[in-house]
C-alpha cells in the first residue's frame, strides 16, 4: 500500500489515515482485512457507526476509503464488499466578522503568534502550508508568498501586503530563523519545523483570550479569508487559484456575496485596517 500510495502521488497523510484505520480492523478481528468476508466488514462498519456521530466522521470515512484502496491494490473487485457511499456534510463554514478578526489578531502577546494568525488569515493558508513555510519562500520585494506543494502537491503564489511584510521583517530580525519561518523544538531541544499541535495551540489560546464565542480553528481563518475577499470584490476564479482548489465547486461555498469583476489579487489584511 505504501508503494502504491507514493506512486499514485497521494500524500503521506492519506497513507497514514488508511493504514491507521486498517490496523484497527486487523486488531478488531485479529487477522488481515483481506481475510474478512462481506458480513464481517459490514458488521465492523455498523460497529463504527454506532461509535461515531455520523457516517461522514473522519475515522469512519478513512476506514471505508482504506478498505476500497486495499482491495484495488490487491486486485480484488470492489463489489466484493458493498461499502456504503460517503456523503459530504452540507455544512456552511464558520466565518469570523472583520471586527472579530481584528480582535483575534491583536490578542496574542508574542509577535510570533500574531504573525502566525495574520498569515493564516491574510494569505488563506492551511495549517500544513504555514508550518512548511521556509524563508526562501518569502518574496519581500514582489510581496508574494510561494506556497510549495500544498494540498494535492500543487504550488501557488499568494500576495502579501505591507503589514505582513513588515511583520515578517520584524520576526526575522528578532527570532533569526535559519530554514523555516516558524521553528518548533523536538524532544532533544533542537530546532525543527512547527508542529500541527503548536499551530492549534496558538489559535486556541487567541480565541479563548479574545472572548470570541465561535468555534475557531486554523481553517476558520482560511474560511474567513475566502469569504472576506468575495465581500471585498474579488471574483470567484481568482479566489479559486489563491486557495489552491482543484474544482470550482469547492470554492462556490464561499459565494455568499461578491462581485464578479476581475481584478488584481490582494490580501484581505491590506484592507482590514483601511478607513
Amino acid at each position: 500500500m505504501k508503494r502504491s500510495v507514493e506512486l499514485s502521488g497521494k500524500s503521506q497523510s492519506t497513507l497514514t489515515n488508511y493504514a491507521r484505520c486498517l490496523a484497527h480492523v486487523a486488531l478488531h478481528f485479529n487477522c488481515s482485512p483481506l481475510e474478512l468476508d462481506s458480513e464481517q466488514v459490514l458488521d465492523y462498519l455498523h460497529h463504527l457507526k454506532s461509535l461515531h456521530k455520523t457516517p461522514s466522521d473522519s475515522f469512519f470515512k478513512h476506514t471505508v476509503y482504506g478498505l476500497r484502496y486495499l482491495y484495488r491494490v490487491y486486485g480484488l473487485p470492489e463489489h466484493r464488499v458493498a461499502l456504503p457511499s460517503i456523503e459530504r456534510p452540507k455544512k456552511l463554514p464558520v466565518v469570523l466578522s472583520r471586527n472579530e478578526i481584528k480582535l483575534l489578531l491583536k490578542t496574542p502577546k508574542l509577535h510570533k503568534h500574531r504573525l502566525m494568525l495574520a498569515l493564516l488569515y491574510g494569505c488563506g493558508l492551511r495549517s500544513l502550508e504555514l508550518r512548511n513555510l521556509c524563508i526562501k519562500d518569502i518574496g519581500m520585494d514582489r510581496e508574494q508568498l510561494h506556497i510549495r506543494q500544498g494540498k494535492g502537491r500543487k504550488d501557488r503564489y499568494v500576495p502579501l501586503c505591507d503589514l505582513l511584510v513588515r511583520g515578517i521583517r520584524k520576526h526575522l530580525a528578532s527570532e533569526r530563523p535559519v530554514q523555516w519561518l516558524f521553528n518548533g523544538n523536538n524532544a532533544e531541544g533542537n530546532a525543527v519545523g512547527l508542529s500541527a499541535n503548536g499551530v492549534r495551540w496558538v489559535v486556541k489560546q487567541a480565541r479563548q483570550q479574545s472572548g470570541i464565542q465561535k468555534v475557531v480553528t486554523t481553517h476558520t481563518l482560511r474560511h474567513s479569508y475566502a469569504t472576506h475577499l468575495l465581500e471585498m470584490g474579488m471574483d470567484i476564479m481568482t479566489l479559486k487559484d489563491l486557495l489552491g482548489h482543484v474544482a470550482i465547486q469547492t470554492t462556490l461555498v464561499y459565494l455568499h456575496v461578491g462581485r464578479i469583476d476581475k481584478q488584481m489579487a490582494f490580501s484581505p489584511l491590506e484592507r482590514l485596517y483601511t478607513r
